[in-house]
């Protein structure tokens, strides 16, 4: 059964840095678009970051960009994401995703992917 399992979340002061594992299984990492999305309390789920197949370039949320870092590591089935100088408005539950579409789609829509992971808690506070 393909699943996806994210850890690493926790409490952080501003300006900290977390890192998110979402770890694959039950099939092959380099068969899937993989993002990151995220949902605050009595918010949407928004997109986060997004790493493509095939070497393909990643994506990142304009909130986001220049903090945070994805990595996909296909020979042990984990994507990574590098939260660097957080805010408190990163404060959200952080889901990874998994799907397989045309790179002509935009990646933010939550259509597009068919197995989500449990979501892991990440709370910046001081």
């Amino acid at each position: 059964q393909f699943q996806l399992v994210e850890s690493g979340g926790g409490l952080v002061q501003p300006g900290g840095s977390l890192r998110l594992s979402c770890a694959v299984s039950g099939d092959t990492l380099d068969y899937y678009d993989i993002a990151w999305f995220r949902q605050a309390p009595g918010k949407e789920r928004e997109g986060v970051s997004y790493t493509p197949t095939n070497g393909r370039r990643a994506d990142y949320a304009d909130s986001v960009r220049g903090r945070f870092t994805i990595s996909r590591d296909n020979a042990n089935n984990t994507v990574v994401l590098q939260m660097n100088s957080l805010k408190p408005e990163d404060t959200a539950v952080y889901y990874c995703a998994a799907g397989s579409f045309p790179s002509w789609q935009s990646w933010t829509k939550i259509p597009l992917y068919s197995v989500w992971g449990q979501g892991t808690q990440v709370t910046v506070s001081s």
